[in-house]
């Protein structure tokens, strides 16, 4: 049982590192979240950002020789950044569960999907029958609207269509019924109205099972439509985080702007759409101080000296010197 107000999930400072044989690259430089039970975090940005590598880490999917090289990760208060392989084994699918972008890398093409829904539902229920198994793993199906599940149960993966596989993911993610979702570009396959069915179903299976959603995109769209609060990355750092209404309305930090001027208005006939000049930073060439200055119009001298952290802004906090004490 959670204590009131106690977060789902907590990221504290996290740190990720990757050592070569030319140094240590930091792909995570202390990345701090926090999920309520029953609330979908929206976290965006840029290919490279760290957004995949964030929910990953959590999973405690990092490839190797990748690892945790600091700060906690905090399920219902309990750390699991230090568990074993065989205890994280435990947590994953049991307390968190996991949706990613391609279904077919999910789903066994060998197995029905009520074969594989069976094991999922059999390996985390505790004296559970072989038909008290099938009959949960119609419900489930049922439940992310699949129609006749009665029957769908016995077909197999490429019987189904992209998006109704994308459905039975979904499901798989729901069998144990896990705390926390990590949906890492759950829609980004999908065709436009088929995106939206899978949006507005994560929202209603999170609210109704108190579940807490850590969803990764890249599209600000489904950030608007699906999240609460949003959490916007780059390079490697959270640099803006706030309610999701007031993030898009007001940004406050210049990538996070930059972002939202990207996405042209409906029915606005524009002569050339706005970009962000530049590209993310590679991780062995993240710049001294904030790692946005080299594409930031509104950067000044301190920019370029010393790494802003988190503070409260007009949307919520901003990792930016435009709201500590200026950028000179």
């Amino acid at each position: 049982m959670l204590d009131a107000g106690q977060p789902c999930l907590e990221v504290r400072n996290l740190v990720v590192e990757f050592p070569n044989r030319h140094g240590t690259l930091t792909a995570l430089n202390d990345v701090s979240l926090t999920i309520q039970p029953g609330e979908i975090l929206g976290v965006v940005g840029e290919s490279g950002a760290g957004k995949s590598m964030t929910g990953a880490a959590i999973l405690g999917l990092l490839e190797r020789p990748g690892h945790i090289a600091g700060g906690e990760i905090l399920l219902t208060g309990r750390r699991i950044d230090s568990l074993g392989d065989r205890e994280m084994e435990q947590v994953r699918g049991r307390e968190i569960g996991a949706i990613f972008q391609d279904p077919l890398t999910s789903l066994n093409p060998l197995f029905t999907v009520g074969a594989q829904l069976s094991e999922t539902i059999r390996q985390h229920g505790q004296g559970i029958t072989r038909a008290q198994t099938r009959a949960r793993a119609i419900e489930l199906l049922r439940e992310v609207g699949i129609p006749g599940p009665a029957e769908r149960i016995d077909h197999y993966p490429h019987q189904f269509s992209g998006g109704m596989r994308q459905r039975v993911v979904i499901a798989l993610a729901l069998a144990a019924n896990p705390r926390l979702i990590i949906a890492d570009e759950p829609t980004t396959a999908l065709d436009v109205s088929i995106q939206a069915q899978i949006t507005g179903l994560l929202r209603r299976l999170c609210k109704d099972h108190g579940t807490a959603v850590m969803l990764v995109t890249h599209d600000m769209g489904v950030i608007a439509e699906t999240a609460d609060r949003v959490a916007v990355m780059y390079a490697g750092r959270v640099v803006e985080v706030g309610p999701v209404e007031q993030v898009l309305k007001t940004p406050a930090h210049p990538y996070t702007r930059g972002l939202m001027a990207s996405i042209p208005a409906l029915g606005a006939r524009v002569e050339k759409l706005h970009q962000i000049d530049g590209s993310m930073p590679r991780l062995n060439a993240i710049p001294v101080g904030c790692a946005f200055n080299p594409r930031c119009k509104s950067a000044g001298p301190r920019c370029y000296r010393e790494r802003p952290d988190l503070v409260p802004s007009s949307a919520g906090e901003a990792a930016c010197w435009l709201y500590e004490g200026g950028v000179e």
